[in-house]
């Protein structure tokens, strides 16, 4: 009944998270019968996005390239925060989580993924070396260990509380508020700053 082309971005947007293939379908249509500056620059944008969006070499958080192979995120060229206090996130989803709470007063550190012996991600994937270099250069004085509260959110908080130990800084644990098994990314910003501002301070 549709065209190949049409077709072909249906199931394209459809592999996005949370876009059945019904939901693509509305938008494909949409944009077919929008003004047609619409989807010229959606797609426009949408190649844009690869070119110009790197992670930020410090944190991993989303940057500008702006003709620079080490991309810095303006959380970390923000002064005005403090520079001794480090959140420590899975995923860019769970710092823009946090950053809507307003309460996160210090800069973060994107792990890129959780521990999950079932899915092949084990310690030495963790960039545990680049966050260590990290508190080391910057004279971290707190970490805040801010993974998901679910088994590999748990697993992977134990394991940066051991590795981190030696160092002999301050780590905290957000506090509960997070439900067990969710993700941060859907937590209201009243509960992640609760969260946040309960943390527990983790033993050496």
């Amino acid at each position: 009944m549709l065209p190949d082309r049409v077709r072909t971005l249906i199931q394209l947007l459809s592999r996005l998270p949370g876009v059945g293939e019904k939901t693509a379908q509305r938008y494909v249509l949409f944009m077919l019968t929008t003004d047609s500056d619409y989807g010229a620059q959606m797609g426009q944008e949408l190649i844009a996005l690869r070119e110009n969006i790197g992670h930020c070499s410090l944190c991993g958080n989303l940057a500008e390239r702006g003709g620079s192979d080490e991309p810095i995120c303006s959380i970390c060229t923000d002064h005005k925060r403090d520079p001794h206090l480090l959140c420590v996130v899975a995923r860019v989803q769970d710092l823009m989580a946090i950053e809507r709470t307003g309460a996160m007063r210090g800069r973060y550190f994107v792990l890129g993924k959780l521990l999950s012996p079932l899915e092949g991600v084990h310690p030495e994937e963790l960039p545990i070396e680049r966050l260590k270099d990290r508190i080391a250069s910057q004279n971290i004085t707190e970490i805040i260990l801010a993974t998901p509260p679910s088994v590999d959110g748990e697993a992977t908080a134990l394991y940066l509380r051991r590795e981190l130990a030696p160092m002999g800084i301050t780590m905290s644990r957000i506090a509960s508020g997070v439900p067990h098994g969710g993700e941060l990314e859907y937590a209201d910003p009243i509960t992640m700053g609760r969260a946040l501002a309960g943390r527990q301070r983790l033993s050496r």
